[in-house]
């Protein structure tokens, strides 16, 4: 049973933002630390209007809430208690959503980075892939 009111839990939900997220503003505050500027945001002409876009590098970067997105962390393998009959349906959608667009960029040329919120926990070691990804040449 959900311990929150109907109105309580809808007023929650509606904050939950698409874009600007605070994970996603970590890992631009990053990228600007490590001297990776000249980004996009956002940009609607790519399948699933990656986070972060390097149109130069032909480079995205996706920012995912592991709950939302479904990540094999301990929060990502977490499932709803109430209305499971919505949840469930919902959030395997966003994962086949998801694999879509990456196949989708991928297929146009650009590199997909996935940067799941649980490894803001451990900076160090996302710095280290994301200077990896971003230095790496690509083929095209």
């Amino acid at each position: 049973m959900d311990k929150l009111t109907v109105s309580q839990r809808s007023e929650n939900m509606r904050r939950i933002r698409g874009k600007n997220t605070a994970p996603e503003l970590s890992v631009r505050r990053l990228l600007r630390q490590m001297g990776f500027t000249g980004y996009r945001l956002h940009r609607k002409d790519l399948p699933g209007k990656p986070d972060v876009v390097f149109v130069g590098r032909k480079k995205a970067i996706v920012i995912h809430g592991c709950f939302w997105h479904g990540h094999d962390c301990k929060e990502g393998v977490r499932k709803p208690k109430s209305n499971q009959e919505y949840w469930a349906p919902k959030l395997e959608r966003n994962r086949q959503r998801d694999a879509t667009n990456w196949a989708s960029l991928e297929a146009a040329g650009w590199s997909v980075f996935v940067a799941w919120e649980c490894e803001l926990k451990n900076i160090a070691s996302l710095m280290s892939r994301l200077d990896q990804f971003l230095s790496e040449q690509t083929d095209n």
